[in-house]
C-alpha cells in the first residue's frame, strides 16, 4: 500500500489503498481504490480510515460500553434489537468529534476543492468476497461543507449499529467489536441517469450476459424502491442487446437546489414528461457499460455489482463489489 500524505494514516486518498486494505479502508473504500489504481472512471475521493472510528471509540471510552450493550441480546427480538441499536447510534453521536480528528477530516475535504460530496460508509465486514453487508450502512449525499462533512463521518460511524447492520452480523457471525468502520468521501456525481450492473444474470445465473438497471436522477432511487428501473440484458461477447424493457418514469430524485446546510439535499422531482417514457440508455451506450463491466469482473477475477452514474456526458462507476450471498 502506498503511503497516505495525511499524518496517522487517518486519511487515506484512494489511490493508496487497494483490495487488500479491507481492515484499513473497509469494503467499499478498498474496493473503489483498487478500481482508481486500475484506471476506471471513479469519482476521485478519500477515506477516513477505520483506525479513526476505533481510536475515537477508544478516545470516548465507549468501547466498554458497546460491549455491554451487545453483551447477551437476542438478535430475533425486534423490539429489544431497536432499543439497543438506538442507544448505540446515540452513544457514537452524542460525543463531540475531538480537534485531532475534526482538523485532518476539514483539511482532506478543503484539498479536494470543497463542493458536494458523498459520505458513504465503508465497514470492514462489507462488500467481502464471501459475505456482502451493502446496503446496512448510511450514505449521505450532496454534503457540503467541512462542518457537516464530518457530521456526515459521524453520522457513518453510528450507522454501523444500524438495527439490520447488527441483525445481518450477529446471523453471519462477525464479532460486533471486531468490525471497524471507514468512511469514503467522494465528488459527489449529480447523475442524469444512474444504477446498477451485474455481469452474471442474478435471476438466471448466466454469466454469459450482463443486466443493466437504469434510472433517470441518483441511483437511490432504485436503492429505495420507489421507482421501477428500465432493463437491459447485454451478451457479454458481442455486446449485443438480448432484452431490453423500458418502464415509464413519473418522478427522479435530484438535488434540491435551495436546501440551506443541515437540510434534506435531496428531493423527488417531476420527470419532464417530453423525456418520461425515454429509454434510459441507448443500444450503444449499453454495450459502453456492459464492456466496463467486463473490465472489472476481469480485473477482480469475480462477478461483479456495480454502481454507475451518469453526468455530463460521462459514465463514472461508482462503486464494485462481489456478487454474492448471504444465504440467511
Amino acid at each position: 500500500m502506498l503511503q497516505s500524505d495525511f499524518p496517522d494514516g487517518l486519511i487515506l486518498p484512494f489511490d493508496a489503498v487497494g483490495k487488500d486494505d479491507i481492515p484499513l479502508a473497509g469494503g467499499k473504500g478498498a474496493n473503489l481504490g483498487e478500481l482508481t489504481r486500475a484506471g476506471v472512471q471513479v469519482p476521485p475521493g478519500l477515506v477516513v480510515a477505520a483506525d479513526a472510528y476505533f481510536r475515537f471509540l477508544d478516545g470516548a471510552g465507549l468501547r466498554p460500553q458497546i460491549e455491554h450493550l451487545l453483551r447477551g441480546f437476542d438478535a430475533n427480538d425486534r423490539a429489544q434489537l431497536e432499543g439497543m441499536a438506538l442507544e448505540l447510534r446515540q452513544l457514537i453521536t452524542g460525543v463531540p468529534m475531538p480537534a485531532w480528528l475534526v482538523s485532518p477530516i476539514s483539511s482532506a475535504y478543503d484539498n479536494m476543492g470543497g463542493g458536494t460530496v458523498a459520505v458513504r460508509s465503508s465497514a470492514t465486514a462489507e462488500d467481502l468476497a464471501e459475505a456482502s453487508f451493502a446496503g446496512q450502512q448510511s450514505t449521505y449525499l450532496n454534503v457540503e461543507g467541512s462542518a457537516e462533512v464530518v457530521r456526515a463521518v459521524q453520522n457513518c460511524w453510528a450507522s454501523l449499529f444500524e438495527p439490520q447492520a447488527i441483525f445481518y452480523r450477529a446471523r453471519a457471525g462477525f464479532d460486533h467489536s471486531d468490525v471497524g468502520m471507514g468512511v469514503v468521501v467522494q465528488r459527489m456525481v449529480q447523475a442524469e441517469r444512474s444504477g446498477v450492473m451485474f455481469t452474471i444474470n442474478p435471476v438466471t445465473n448466466d454469466a454469459s450476459s450482463t443486466v443493466i438497471e437504469a434510472v433517470f436522477g441518483l441511483g437511490e432511487a432504485i436503492v429505495s424502491g420507489l421507482v421501477t428501473p428500465d432493463m437491459y440484458v447485454v451478451d457479454k461477447a458481442s455486446g449485443a442487446i438480448l432484452e431490453r424493457r423500458v418502464v415509464g418514469q413519473e418522478q427522479e430524485l435530484v438535488r434540491r437546489p435551495d436546501a440551506a446546510r443541515g437540510e434534506e439535499q435531496c428531493h423527488w422531482a417531476p420527470v419532464p414528461f417530453d423525456r418520461r417514457f425515454r429509454p434510459k440508455l441507448s443500444d450503444e451506450e449499453a454495450g459502453e457499460l456492459a464492456a466496463t463491466g467486463r473490465r472489472i469482473e476481469a480485473h477482480f477475477g469475480c462477478t461483479q455489482d456495480i454502481e454507475w452514474a451518469w453526468a455530463d456526458g460521462t459514465f463514472w462507476i461508482v462503486q464494485a463489489r462481489p456478487v454474492t450471498s448471504l444465504g440467511l
